[in-house]
C-alpha cells in the first residue's frame, strides 16, 4: 500500500475527571486517495495500533480495487484510441488510392528548373575566426624578479653606533679599539650585503634569461599557429571556391539540359520526362519502375510503367477494440470491393501519367503518349514470377487536353480513348501493348557466326575487323540469351560508331546497351571511351561496353569510373570466349609485325 496516501495523527490520551488515570487513547487517520477520515480509539496503545492496521488494510483493498478499475479504464481508453488511430490511417490509405487522379490535378507537373538548381551557402566557418582563440590558448610567459636586494647596512643603524663604556670613554686606546670593532662589523656586513646582491643579480639574470628564452618559444608558437592558420585559410578558400564552382557547374548543367530540352534534343527530352514521372508521388507501397522511349520523328513518347499488384492495395478499412477479448480486430474490404478499387486505381494511374507528361510538356516535344502498364505477379500454375502487360493506352496531346479529368469516370475515359485492357484488370489478363519500346534500328544488318571457325592458333589481333565485330555480337548474344536478350550488328562503317546493340528485356535493370569493338594493337586511349559515353547519351542507352584486343590506359579507367561503361580488355575477351566453349589467342607482336 502506498503509505504516502495515509496521514496518521498523534495518539492522544484521555484521562478521568481527576486526571489520575488514562481511560483511552485516540488518533485521527486520513486517506488522501479515498478522501476518507476516521477517529479511532482504544484503551491501550496496542489495541489502538491493531485497529489502525485493520482500517489501513480495509482502505488498501478498497484503494487497489479502485486503482485496478482506473487502470482498466485507462487501458480501455488507450486501446479505443489506438483503434481509432489505426482506422484513420486505414481510411487515409484508402482515400489516397481513391484520389490518385485528383491528386495530380492540384499539382503543376512541369519541372521547376530554378528549383533544380543549387543555391546553397558555403557554411564552413573561416579558420581566421578562431585565430585569436588559438593564440589565447598559448600560455604567455611573464617575468618577475625572483629576489629583491636585502636592506643595505647603514652607519646610522643602531647596530653600528659607538656605545662606549666608562673605561672605553676615558682610555683612548680602548675607544679606538671599540671604534675599530664597530667599523669592522659594518664592513663585514657590507661585504655580506654585496655578496648577497651579487647572488641575487645572478639569480635574477638567470631568471631573465629563462624568461627571454620562454618568450622566444612563445613567439615561435604564435608564429607557428599563425602560419598553420594561414594554411588553413588558404585551404578553406580553395574549398569555398571549389564549392561554388561545383555549384555553378551543376547549375550550368541544369541550364544546358533546359536549353537542350527546349531544342528537342532526344536524350534531354527523355531525361526531362523521366524527372517528371519521378516527381510523381504515389503511396509508399507502390513500385515506381519505368522505362521510356522517345521517337523524335513522330514526337511519340512510349512509357513502360510497373503497376502495383493487389498486394500493394490497402485492405483494412476499420479497426475496433474488442473489450471482452482485449484485442484489436481489423475489418477488411471485401474481395469485390478490393478488385473494384484496384481496377479503378490502374485506370487512374494510366490517365494520371499521360496527364503529367502532357501538362509538363512546355517544349511541345510530345504529340502523343503511349502508356503500357505491366505488373509483376506470381503465376499460380507454376509458382514463377511473371511480368504481364495488362493495360495500354495511346492519346494525342490535342485530344487529351480537351478532357476535364476532374469530372470523368476513369474507366469510361480510358475506354473513350480506345485503351486496351481486360474487362477486369484484377484478373491480370495480358494484353498486347499498342506501341512497344522498339528494338528496331535501320542500321541493323544480317549477322553471321564466327566463333566456330576459331581455334587456339587464331590471332584475334589480326582478324578481319568486320569478322571481329560479328564475333563480338555472337559472344554477347550468348551472354544475353539466358534472359531473352537480343544483340544486333550495325552496318560496318569503321567510323568508330556503334558496332552492335543489345536489348535486355528485363523491365527493371534492362534496356538498350551499346557495344563497340576495337581490334587494336596499341593501348586504347581515353578518347575512345569519351566517344562511347557520347554514343550512350545520343542513343538513349542504359549502358555501354567497349571490347578491345589490347588494353586500356589508367586515364581511360579513371574516366569510366562512375559511368555506365564496362571495359573489356584482351584477357577478358579470351576468358569470355573460353566461357562459351571457344579458344583463340591474342599476339600483339605478331599483329604489329604484319602492319
Amino acid at each position: 500500500m502506498n503509505t504516502d496516501l495515509i496521514e496518521i495523527g498523534v495518539a492522544i490520551p484521555h484521562y478521568n475527571v481527576s486526571g489520575t488515570k488514562i481511560l483511552k487513547y485516540s488518533l485521527e487517520v486520513f486517506h488522501k486517495g479515498l478522501n476518507e477520515h476516521k477517529i479511532i480509539s482504544g484503551p491501550e496503545v496496542d489495541i489502538l495500533e491493531t485497529k489502525l492496521n485493520l482500517i489501513a488494510l480495509k482502505w488498501r483493498q478498497k484503494w487497489l480495487s479502485l486503482e485496478e478499475k482506473r487502470l482498466q479504464k485507462e487501458a480501455h481508453a488507450a486501446n479505443v484510441e489506438e483503434a481509432e488511430r489505426l482506422t484513420i490511417d486505414a481510411q487515409k490509405a484508402i482515400n489516397e488510392i481513391e484520389h490518385l487522379l485528383q491528386h495530380t490535378l492540384n499539382v503543376n507537373d512541369a519541372i521547376n528548373w530554378d528549383g533544380l538548381k543549387l543555391h546553397n551557402t558555403f557554411e564552413e566557418p573561416n579558420p581566421e575566426n578562431f585565430l585569436d582563440e588559438k593564440i589565447q590558448d598559448i600560455k604567455k610567459p611573464f617575468f618577475i624578479e625572483k629576489y629583491n636586494y636585502p636592506r643595505q647596512p647603514s652607519k646610522r643603524d643602531i647596530k653600528y653606533s659607538l656605545e662606549l663604556s666608562f673605561i672605553e670613554s676615558i682610555i683612548p686606546s680602548k675607544k679606538v679599539a671599540k671604534k675599530k670593532q664597530v667599523d669592522d662589523l659594518y664592513e663585514a656586513d657590507k661585504m655580506k650585503w654585496k655578496e648577497a646582491c651579487q647572488r641575487i643579480d645572478a639569480e635574477n639574470k638567470k631568471a631573465k634569461e629563462k624568461y627571454e628564452q620562454e618568450l622566444l618559444e612563445y613567439d615561435k608558437k604564435i608564429e607557428a599557429v599563425k602560419h598553420e592558420n594561414s594554411l588553413e585559410i588558404d585551404q578553406w578558400e580553395k574549398r569555398k571556391i571549389d564549392f561554388y564552382r561545383k555549384q555553378d557547374v551543376y547549375n550550368s548543367k541544369i541550364d544546358q539540359l533546359r536549353e537542350k530540352y527546349c531544342n528537342l534534343d532526344v536524350v534531354s527530352v527523355l531525361e526531362y520526362n523521366e524527372m517528371v514521372l519521378s516527381n510523381s508521388k504515389y503511396p509508399d507501397t507502390f513500385p515506381q519502375n519505368l522505362n521510356i522511349e522517345y521517337v523524335s520523328e513522330t514526337k511519340i513518347l512510349v512509357v513502360d510503367f510497373q503497376l502495383p499488384s493487389l498486394e500493394d492495395i490497402p485492405k483494412v478499412k476499420e479497426v475496433k477494440f474488442i473489450a471482452s477479448r482485449k484485442t484489436l480486430k481489423e475489418s477488411y474490404i471485401s474481395k469485390s470491393e478490393l478488385n473494384s478499387m484496384y481496377d479503378s486505381a490502374i485506370y487512374k494511374i494510366a490517365l494520371r501519367t499521360v496527364h503529367e507528361l502532357f501538362e509538363a510538356d512546355i517544349a511541345n516535344a510530345l504529340k502523343s503518349v503511349t502508356f503500357n502498364g505491366w505488373v509483376k505477379i506470381i503465376n499460380k500454375a507454376n509458382g514463377k514470377t511473371e511480368n504481364k502487360y495488362i493495360i495500354s493506352i495511346q492519346a494525342s496531346k490535342k485530344e487529351f487536353l480537351e478532357i476535364d479529368l476532374a469530372n470523368v469516370d476513369p474507366k469510361l475515359c480510358f475506354q473513350s480513348l480506345k485503351g486496351i485492357s481486360a474487362s477486369k484488370l484484377s484478373s491480370f489478363t495480358p494484353v498486347k501493348p499498342i506501341l512497344q519500346i522498339s528494338t528496331f534500328d535501320k542500321r541493323f544488318i544480317a549477322s553471321y557466326d564466327v566463333a566456330d571457325s576459331l581455334d587456339d592458333t587464331t590471332n584475334l589481333a589480326i582478324m578481319d575487323w568486320e569478322d571481329f565485330e560479328h564475333l563480338i555480337r555472337e559472344l554477347f548474344e550468348k551472354e544475353f540469351s539466358d534472359n531473352g536478350g537480343e544483340v544486333k550488328v550495325t552496318q560496318a562503317s569503321r567510323d568508330g560508331g556503334v558496332d552492335a546493340i543489345a536489348f535486355d528485356p528485363d523491365p527493371i535493370r534492362g534496356g538498350k546497351i551499346v557495344i563497340q569493338a576495337k581490334r587494336y594493337t596499341n593501348i586504347v586511349g581515353v578518347s575512345a571511351v569519351r566517344d562511347l559515353y557520347g554514343t550512350i547519351l545520343n542513343e538513349g542507352a542504359t549502358k555501354g561496353i567497349l571490347v578491345t584486343t589490347s588494353n586500356y590506359g589508367s586515364d581511360t579507367y579513371e574516366f569510366a569510373k562512375g559511368k555506365p561503361i564496362s571495359l573489356l580488355n584482351g584477357s577478358n575477351l579470351l576468358h569470355l570466349l573460353e566461357k562459351h566453349g571457344h579458344k583463340a589467342k591474342i599476339d600483339i607482336n605478331e599483329a604489329k609485325a604484319q602492319q
